[in-house]
């Protein structure tokens, strides 16, 4: 009788803390992604931030620097931290940028265009969350739920770029000898990229897409008040056969971080999504120590027709001509 009163404590201590933890999950049900269940009433403890991390080479470091800052949602509540980078992590995406550059500008148009497909594809199947995301900053759900199909069709149409700009903008030229003369477009080689503070998806895809289709590889700067759907995307960009190096996506503050991104020696080319005129200024000042090209991208509607084109790849091209002589 004394075991059969044990073996009923224990049952009904059991069900108590089954009760406990299905009162808990219930408390719990409706949390959205990037949000701490809420604590009981009187309960002090302290929510688990998710910290997202850079994404370097195909991989997600964390930063050098070892400091971040809080993201906030449109109400101003604190739902993660992120990575505030450093010159130095500067310097280590530049790297693994060069080290990608040139097996990247080697593949043909075409494999390079099934990748571009591939990132929307990728895109396509996460998109609720990336509503999810962009609607924590600010963005009302249909407004948002455009932004992220105009991605996908974005990333779609420089895809289906990718072999045809050099048949569009290359040239056989005539010249007064016995020569064929060729122009044929080369990538810059690392293109730097301060990405759209306003447009964290839409901006940044749109200048990311045009610069990469051309074999270029980049060095991004993602939104500073809005970084969560810029370092979402590197996971997507991490499983859309995209190889690691091509696209390297930073966090951290414009001011403390625009100089590095046209000083670097090994930057070909820096694009400026903005319009402070001292930042603009600058890029130009330190861009000219190695004459990089300066692109500034200004008061542009991404959703606009014209936020997209073939011209946009060649913001990121040289032209090259070739002489071949030929018999008379």
């Amino acid at each position: 009788m004394a075991n059969q009163t044990k073996r009923n404590g224990r049952s009904n201590g059991h069900a108590k803390i089954a009760g406990a933890r299905s009162r808990g999950i219930a408390a719990g049900e409706g949390a959205t992604r990037g949000e701490a269940l809420e604590s009981p009433p009187g309960d002090a403890r302290l929510p688990v931030l998710k910290t997202y991390k850079v994404y370097v080479g195909g991989k997600f470091p964390r930063s050098e620097s070892g400091r971040a800052y809080v993201a906030r949602n449109s109400a101003g509540k604190a739902i993660a931290n992120v990575c505030l980078c450093s010159r130095k992590d500067v310097r280590d995406a530049v790297v693994a940028a060069r080290a990608a550059q040139s097996s990247w500008a080697s593949r043909s148009a075409y494999n390079r265009g099934q990748i571009l497909y591939r990132i929307a594809e990728m895109l396509e199947g996460r998109a609720a969350q990336f509503v999810e995301e962009l609607s924590a900053g600010g963005v009302p759900d249909s407004v948002g739920t455009k932004e992220v199909r105009t991605s996908i069709d974005r990333l779609l149409h420089y895809a289906g770029w990718a072999d045809k700009y050099q048949q569009i903008f290359s040239s056989v030229n005539p010249v007064a000898s016995s020569h064929f003369n060729f122009s044929v477009l080369e990538p810059t080689g690392v293109v730097s990229i301060l990405a759209p503070q306003d447009s964290p998806l839409l901006g940044l895809i749109s200048v990311i897409a045009p610069a990469i289709v051309g074999g270029n590889s980049t060095v991004v700067l993602a939104s500073t008040d809005q970084p969560i759907p810029s370092v979402t995307l590197g996971e997507v960009l991490a499983t859309s056969d995209l190889p690691g190096g091509v696209v390297n996506l930073l966090t951290g503050q414009l001011d403390e971080l625009h100089d590095h991104f046209a000083s670097h020696m090994d930057i070909n080319a820096c694009v400026y999504c903005g319009n402070d005129r001292k930042i603009l200024t600058t890029l130009r000042t330190r861009a000219a120590a190695n004459v990089k090209r300066v692109v500034h991208i200004k008061n542009r509607d991404w959703f606009a027709d014209d936020a997209q084109s073939p011209y946009f790849i060649l913001d990121t091209q040289e032209v090259k001509t070739t002489w071949h002589p030929v018999g008379t």
